[in-house]
């Protein structure tokens, strides 16, 4: 019995996700079973209610508001342990077309893939800003750099993930999860594609992106933490570079000063220079502890993935950290009591 799992983050989500739930399929092509999963990220409002009026199958509500980041990864563990061969992960706003599913699962089915993200046709959206538009492009060029993968679409959230792949899963971003699981994807060689999707209309505007301000700052140091996380002997070898290549000129054009008989006049560049060099110096030497720490941080998710596998063979199919799974049966009676 092949079983998918469709989760869904929601955070405050009474008045979309009913539009979402209406639109997931109960039936896809190569599973036996489809169950839809929904993650409650410290709703205030009816969304836990909604969700199990709708048909959810099951419901995990966090104790509070954690971050997007959070809320993915609880439910990526709890579809794990409910038996997921293949999880879908999808918005709650109703941002993606719930028909291009089969096309996002083929590949894994197929066996070409453990991990398929679905690409938006970014430049036709036309509630995305020029600077939006520029931004996920930028994103995904540099989620390409960082990881040697090829995906077109970095920061879409929806994605088909195989069983195996996610176990390997990890996210420490708060903020997202997109651009870091994509990366993670191509440091453990987990195959990884993407395949063009269809978008619906926009429904509200987006909770990540608040402002253009605090889109461009919030992104610029996403990529920054992902470089320094993943690629820490790259970033600081470059930032080194920068450094350390105007104190070399510098000391170079004191040299020849010096030897022309003009040298008396510039010891401040030879002061500054050496400064610069050893600026970068030190930079060097963090990259490369900076790099040791990476591998020991490589070291132990290894060891967190073996534990998990053998969580997930050793037992009972529940929820996570104390939050029961709930049927919607289950949920809709707790939405429904009084008091």
């Amino acid at each position: 019995m092949r079983k998918l799992i469709i989760q869904i983050p929601c955070l405050n989500e009474e008045e979309t996700l009913p539009l979402t739930l209406a639109d997931l399929p109960r039936q896809v092509d190569g599973f036996d079973i489809v169950e839809w999963l929904i993650i409650d990220d410290g709703s205030t409002d009816g969304t836990v209610r909604v969700a199990a009026e709708n048909g959810a199958d099951h419901i995990v509500s966090l104790s509070h508001n954690q971050g997007l980041a959070k809320a993915f990864m609880t439910g990526i563990e709890t579809a794990l342990k409910l038996g997921a061969d293949v999880i879908i992960n999808t918005d709650a706003d109703n941002q993606y077309d719930a028909s291009c599913i089969p096309d996002l699962v083929r590949p894994i089915l197929e066996k070409r893939a453990q991990i398929v993200v679905g690409a938006r046709p970014i430049s036709e959206i036309e509630h995305f800003s020029p600077v939006k538009k520029m931004l996920q492009r930028f994103g995904s060029w540099t989620v390409k750099l960082a990881s040697d993968t090829t995906v077109t679409d970095a920061p879409s959230g929806f994605r088909a993930i195989h069983r195996d792949a996610a176990v390997q899963l990890n996210v420490f971003n708060r903020y997202t999860y997109t651009l870091e699981t994509i990366i993670q994807a191509g440091r453990k060689n987990i195959p990884i594609t993407s395949v063009p999707i269809r978008v619906n209309g926009d429904l509200r505007p987006s909770r990540l992106v608040k402002s253009v301000a605090s889109y461009v700052r919030r992104s610029l140091v996403t990529i920054v933490r992902i470089f320094i996380v993943y690629s820490p002997l790259r970033f600081f070898t470059a930032c080194a570079a920068i450094v350390a290549i105007p104190g070399a000129v510098m000391v170079a054009r004191f040299l020849y000063k010096y030897m022309t008989g003009h040298g008396s006049g510039n010891i401040q560049s030879l002061v500054l220079s050496s400064a610069l060099l050893a600026l970068a110096g030190i930079l060097a030497m963090g990259g490369i502890l900076a790099e040791l720490i990476a591998v020991n941080r490589q070291l132990l998710e290894e060891i967190r993935i073996r534990q998990f596998r053998q969580e997930l063979r050793g037992l009972p199919q529940v929820g996570i950290d104390d939050q029961p799974v709930e049927t919607s049966g289950e949920a809709k009676k707790k939405a429904t009591a009084p008091g």
